[in-house]
């Protein structure tokens, strides 16, 4: 499989660089035997009573701070993961690379991060104090690259989804589909008998790398902590056994539970890493619908929703969007796939 096969032109203005005026008001296309164009208020129609929709409960880090070497130079740390010892693996944009045992100050701070190792793209830090509490105070939201702005007060709300759980403040991006939902419309999908899951990605900064490769089965994944409890275990295994659907929201949904499959060719209770790949010719074994944002050309997403929907169909799909204004990426707009057995 070559990674030019999964190109398409993508006019610049459909990127969104800002959420809706008002969540949960997106466009959603529903990727049926014919393409339908509706809204996120119409979901819920696509569901049945006892089907199970499985959300990802993570909370998005303030993780991107600037800082200050000393000879004044800026510095924009973008943390990638929290370790213990006030410590984390971040990635850094400077002028001039920063070199094992480098301090810089956060800026308009007294405080200290210094450089104790690096690996690959990432440096190892360590914070004069908790990071947690300086991110709180200090950090900004990171939105993708790709938004080509700074984050303002209305991130802070519109870029974390309704459910963000508290105690998972772990990810540095959001899981975008779930980013459309209100409360009120989550309620009025369990009024319809649907249950409502959670699962947890930690989404990663790998999550915006581009493949490198020219064959696509030659990329590798980034490794992203993933966490599904018992009772969430339990809850899918019954769906599966049932003539009920399970429906993944998002991406990080669909790779977690795929992980946990894969692994142990089972749905099980599981806490631990996955750097999955998933790209056509991948057999699903959970999950029977997908919403979804829509992604970027050649990138590890867009190939993996074509694993799932089918490549011509996905290729199609985009077209469709493309032509009627549809927006992209993180901010735009959904679509609703059901899993296919073609490629």
């Amino acid at each position: 499989m070559k990674l030019q096969d999964y190109d398409f032109l993508l006019p610049n203005e459909l990127i969104a660089r800002k959420p809706p005026k008002t969540r949960g008001t997106s466009r959603l296309l529903v990727l049926n035997k014919e393409l339908e164009d509706k809204t996120i208020e119409d979901f819920g129609k696509y569901l049945n009573s006892g089907d199970l929709l499985v959300l990802n409960d993570t909370k998005v880090l303030k993780a991107r701070l600037h800082a200050r070497k000393p000879t004044g130079g800026s510095v924009e740390v973008l943390i990638e993961r929290l370790l213990e010892d006030n410590c984390a693996l971040a990635q850094a944009k400077s002028n001039r690379s920063l070199q094992i045992g480098d301090s810089v100050k956060i800026e308009n701070t007294t405080l200290d991060i210094q450089v104790l190792d690096k690996k690959d793209s990432l440096y190892k830090i360590q914070f004069s104090k908790s990071p947690k509490e300086i991110l709180d105070m200090y950090g900004m939201v990171p939105l993708p690259p790709y938004i080509k702005r700074n984050a303002d007060i209305q991130d802070e709300e519109r870029y974390q989804t309704v459910y963000a759980n508290e105690a998972k403040e772990h990810s540095v991006a959001a899981p975008t589909a779930g980013l459309h939902f209100t409360k009120s419309q989550l309620n009025k999908i369990k009024d319809r008998g649907v249950k409502i899951a959670y699962i947890t990605l930690d989404i990663g900064l790998g999550t915006f790398s581009p493949i490198r490769s020219e064959n696509v089965e030659d990329h590798l994944m980034h490794k992203e902590k993933v966490s599904i409890d018992r009772s969430t275990a339990d809850i899918i295994n019954r769906v599966i056994d049932s003539d009920a659907r399970v429906i993944a929201v998002g991406t990080t949904v669909l790779r977690c539970l795929e992980s946990v499959y894969t692994k142990f060719n089972k749905l099980q209770p599981y806490d631990g890493e996955t750097d999955l790949f998933i790209y056509p010719g991948y057999r699903f074994g959970i999950v029977d619908s997908l919403l979804t944002n829509f992604h970027l050309p050649k990138s590890s997403l867009f190939i993996l929703v074509c694993a799932f929907g089918g490549t011509m169909q996905l290729k199609s799909a985009y077209k469709h969007a493309v032509d009627q204004n549809y927006k992209f990426f993180s901010y735009g707009d959904a679509m609703l796939i059901n899993k296919s057995d073609g490629i």
